[in-house]
């Protein structure tokens, strides 16, 4: 069993706040939460909201009925209530209470202790007046009804035998956690200029920099070239670096991609994906840069990307970029989308960070570097000779086949579900919780891999689990599947349109819409 609770409100009146108070107070009753994001390109107005989905054991997506409705404003009941439950409990807009008033009404509702709202207010600005409000909430906000009614809902949520421990446990978006780990992989440097959904990366590196424990520093610049451009010139000095952006502004970042192959500076892209092209809808999800990260600048040259599912896989890829773009001083790109960058989901950091790889520059101080065709042995001097040119291409050549025999140490896929099932699901980025969601919420006979490895890819493993498998689905959010493209081109396997479930709204996928769609396609 699981329950969804929906805050909406106008940007500006902070259904952020109320929703993490929420996802937090949750999290210490004990349950496991999903938290996801919904907002449009505004800073004030329009219509906004979080989805918090809580159950007694692992969840990692939403839903697309509600079971608690919280309206902040009078537009969000007629915005949601088609996707009300039945006897969904809904706690209407009041004029002139706020956010944490509210917060005040749900911790009573759901028998979560005042002091813990306390305690998390404290981490806010104007916490006085936040209190006095989420007390007034808590005292009289909550009726018999409404407290009965959301007792009745949630004693069936297997609620679990311990609380969780928050020492191991935490709540963190995709954001946070590729931070987390750059940092643990000896980041000095990140180069950002604005744009989500890559921001929140920013944003978040920004905030550590202020613990002067960590020496790293965040620097925005006036655009994406003089992004890359500086990234490049911090590693050539022997720092660890790091460059973000979205696809739009990674497509001004290319032409010095091609440069650091060439060059052989090692440098690691941050590529966050929304709907394109050009402005696309700039606060929405997609996976439509496959393509972009596959083959994007000029020439033939190696670069190594990964894509992560969810915040352990962030820990682990980001890492892996490090290692594979300054072992091999190469061009390294962390592919991810906004539903992850900003969801909200649990693991255990802790363990997570104990896999992590040192990360040394292996550049000298003093070497010269090149975007000409270039004389290793005369000092990187430019060159035309075409047995130095010819030698050149083979020795970069090489970098992949190394990698490629390197990588058979490392996770490049990973399974889940029914490990013996004829029935197999195949996906990557942020789709992998609502696939998870499906198989373990709606008992379905399905096996699911991730692809973690996009290049190289991990060819030989994906083609070993198709072969097991009777039928074969994708699962993307994009309109033209390039997964199903790339796997052909890799393995000769190609994926019927009929078993291709993708969607291209901006909208990420809802378990229990995705597991109709899947057994629709196995039957």
């Amino acid at each position: 069993m699981r329950r969804e609770i929906l805050v909406g409100g106008k940007a500006g009146q902070g259904p952020n706040f109320l929703g993490e108070l929420i996802a937090q107070g949750l999290i210490k009753k004990g349950y496991y939460v999903f938290y996801s994001r919904d907002y449009q390109s505004l800073i004030r107005g329009g219509h906004n909201f979080n989805q918090i989905s809580v159950s007694g054991k692992e969840v990692y997506s939403n839903s697309s009925e509600i079971d608690i409705l919280v309206c902040l404003d009078d537009k969000t009941r007629k915005i949601h209530e088609k996707k009300l439950k039945k006897d969904a409990i809904i706690l209407d807009y009041t004029r002139g209470k706020g956010n944490a008033y509210y917060a005040g009404v749900l911790f009573r509702a759901l028998k979560i202790e005042f002091s813990i709202l306390d305690s998390l207010l404290k981490k806010y600005k104007f916490y006085e007046e936040n209190l006095s409000e989420a007390k007034d909430g808590f005292e009289n906000g909550c009726t018999s009804t409404l407290e009965k009614s959301c007792s009745l809902r949630f004693k069936d949520l297997g609620i679990l035998p311990k609380k969780i421990d928050l020492n191991k446990l935490i709540l963190k978006n995709g954001s946070e956690a590729i931070a987390v780990s750059s940092l643990k992989s000896g980041l000095d440097f990140y180069y950002a200029y604005p744009m989500t959904p890559a921001t929140p990366l920013m944003m978040e590196l920004g905030m550590m920099q202020l613990d002067e424990k960590n020496k790293h520093r965040v620097i925005e610049l006036e655009n994406e070239i003089a992004v890359a451009l500086t990234g490049m010139g911090s590693s050539v000095v022997g720092k660890r670096v790091m460059v973000g952006t979205s696809g739009g502004g990674f497509d001004l970042m290319t032409e010095s991609l091609s440069l650091s192959a060439m060059a052989e500076i090692p440098l690691v892209f941050y590529l966050a994906q929304r709907p394109g092209p050009g402005t696309g809808v700039a606060t929405y999800t997609s996976q439509g840069d496959l393509n972009l990260a596959l083959h994007s600048g000029h020439g033939e040259f190696f670069r190594f990307v990964v894509s992560p599912g969810d915040n352990e896989d962030c820990i682990k890829l980001a890492n892996d970029a490090f290692h594979f773009s300054y072992k091999y001083r190469i061009p390294s790109i962390i592919l991810i989308d906004k539903h992850l960058a900003e969801s909200k989901g649990i693991y255990n950091e802790k363990e997570s960070l104990k896999k992590i790889k040192e990360i040394k520059n292996p550049i000298k101080i003093g070497e010269r570097f090149n975007s000409y065709e270039h004389d290793l042995e005369k000092d990187s001097i430019a060159t035309e000779e075409a047995e130095i040119i010819k030698k050149n291409f083979e020795r970069r050549a090489l970098k992949e086949k190394e990698i490629e025999k390197e990588i058979e140490n490392f996770e490049t896929i990973k399974i889940y579900g029914n490990k013996n099932s004829k029935n197999l699901i195949i996906s990557w980025g942020g789709t992998k919780g609502a696939i998870l969601d499906s198989i373990n919420y709606e008992n379905l006979d399905a096996k699911f891999t991730q692809v973690l490895y996009m290049n190289p890819f991990p060819s030989k493993h994906i083609l070993k689990e198709i072969n097991k498998s009777k039928n074969v689905l994708i699962v993307e959010n994009n309109f033209d599947s390039p997964l199903s493209r790339l796997i052909r081109e890799k393995t000769g396997f190609k994926i019927e349109d009929k078993n291709k479930i993708l969607r291209y709204d901006g909208r990420p996928f809802l378990y229990d819409e995705l597991s109709r769609e899947i057994r629709k396609r196995l039957k």
